[in-house]
C-alpha cells in the first residue's frame, strides 16, 4: 500500500527541481564556451570532461570528511556505478563533444527530450505508474520542444544530434539511479559518492589531458561553473528535489531546461531571441503544470528515506486535491 507525501514535501520538491534545472540550463551555454567550435577551439573535450569531475570531485571528498559521512551500504552501488557512469561521463562527454559541431541553441532545443527519456526510465527501472493524460502531455511536451527546433531551423538531423542523444539518455539514466540512492542516503551525498568513485580516474585524466596550448580566460570560468555547478552543486537540490516530489513529477519541469539554455545563450554567446521562443516557453510551462495534474501512483513504492538523516517535520496543514505518490 502506498501513501501519499505531504503537500509541502510536494511543493519544495518542485522549488528544488526548478533550481536545479536553471542550474542545469547553463550548463550547455556554458560548455560551448569550455570547449569552443571547430573553428575557434579552446579546452578539449576530453578535458572538460575530466576535469569538471575532478574538480567536483575533490569538493565531494571535502564535503563527506566534513559531515562524517559513512560508505553507502554495497546494495547501493550498482546505482550509484549508474549514477556515476551517466552524469560524471557519459552526459558531460558526448555533450562536449557534439558542442564542437552545433551551437548551443541546437543542442539546447534538442536536449528537451530529457523529461520524457527520464520519465521513460523512471517508468521502467522503478516501476512507476502515470495515467495516459500524463504521457501524452510528456509527449506532447517533447513534441513542442521538437517543433521549436524544426521551426528555428536548429532542428536539421546532424551527426552530432545522435552525440546528443546519447547524452540526454545518459543523463536519465543518472537522474533515475540517482534519486533511487537517495531515497536511502541524504541527496547531497549521493552525487558525492558518485563522484568520489569515479576521482581515482577523472583526477588523472584530467592531469594527462591538460590543454597544451593557453586558452581564452572565459573558457577556464566556464569550467570552473559546470565543474561547481552543473557537476556538483545543482545535484544537491535535483535529486532532493526528486526524493520529495517523486522522479515523474519533478523530471517534467525539465521541459524549461532548453528556454533556460535559450536565454542564457543571448549574453553568452551573442545569440538573438525573438518573441517566438517566450512563446514556446510559456507553452511548456503550460504543459509542465499539467502534467502535474495527471500525476499518477507508482506500482511499487520505493524505500523510503532513512530517518537517519531526514529531519522531522511538522504534520503539514490537509490539502484537497493533494498528488499521490
Amino acid at each position: 500500500m502506498t501513501t501519499s507525501p505531504p503537500a509541502r514535501d510536494t511543493r519544495r520538491g518542485l522549488w528544488l527541481g526548478v533550481l536545479a534545472v536553471v542550474v542545469f540550463g547553463l550548463t550547455l551555454p556554458m560548455t560551448r564556451l569550455a570547449v569552443g567550435d571547430a573553428s575557434d577551439p579552446q579546452l578539449p573535450p576530453g578535458f572538460v570532461t575530466a576535469a569538471r569531475a575532478a574538480i567536483a570531485g575533490l569538493c565531494s571528498a571535502a564535503y563527506l570528511l566534513a559531515v562524517r559521512a559513512r560508505p553507502p551500504r554495497r546494495a547501493l552501488w550498482p546505482a550509484l556505478a549508474v549514477c556515476a557512469a551517466g552524469s560524471v561521463v557519459g552526459f558531460p562527454l558526448f555533450s562536449a563533444l557534439a558542442l564542437r559541431e552545433v551551437d548551443a541553441m541546437h543542442a539546447a532545443v534538442v536536449s528537451g527530450v530529457l523529461p520524457l527519456a527520464t520519465a521513460v526510465v523512471a517508468a521502467i527501472t522503478l516501476r512507476q505508474r502515470a495515467s495516459a493524460a500524463f504521457w501524452v502531455c510528456a509527449v506532447a511536451g517533447c513534441v513542442l520542444v521538437l517543433g521549436f527546433a524544426a521551426w528555428s531551423g536548429h532542428g536539421r538531423v546532424q551527426p552530432a544530434d545522435a552525440l546528443l542523444l546519447l547524452a540526454v539518455f545518459s543523463a536519465a539514466a543518472s537522474y533515475v539511479a540517482g534519486a533511487r540512492v537517495s531515497l536511502e542516503i541524504p541527496p547531497a551525498q549521493t552525487v558525492c559518492w558518485a563522484l568520489l568513485f569515479m576521482l581515482p580516474l577523472t583526477l588523472p585524466a584530467a592531469l594527462l589531458q591538460w590543454p597544451p596550448t593557453p586558452v581564452r580566460a572565459g573558457a577556464w570560468a566556464a569550467l570552473g561553473y559546470v565543474s561547481l555547478f552543473s557537476m556538483w552543486l545543482g545535484f544537491f537540490a535535483w535529486y532532493r528535489g526528486l526524493a520529495l516530489g517523486g522522479v515523474l513529477r519533478v523530471s517534467q519541469v525539465q521541459l524549461l531546461q532548453p528556454f533556460v539554455a535559450l536565454l542564457a545563450a543571448v549574453p553568452l554567446l551573442g545569440e538573438t531571441l525573438d518573441a517566438a521562443t517566450v512563446g514556446f516557453a510559456a507553452a511548456a510551462v503550460g504543459l509542465v503544470a499539467l502534467g502535474r495534474r495527471f500525476s499518477a501512483a507508482p506500482a511499487a513504492a520505493p524505500r523510503a528515506p532513512s530517518p537517519a538523516w531526514r529531519p522531522a517535520e511538522p504534520e503539514p496543514d490537509p490539502e484537497p486535491g493533494a498528488m499521490t505518490r
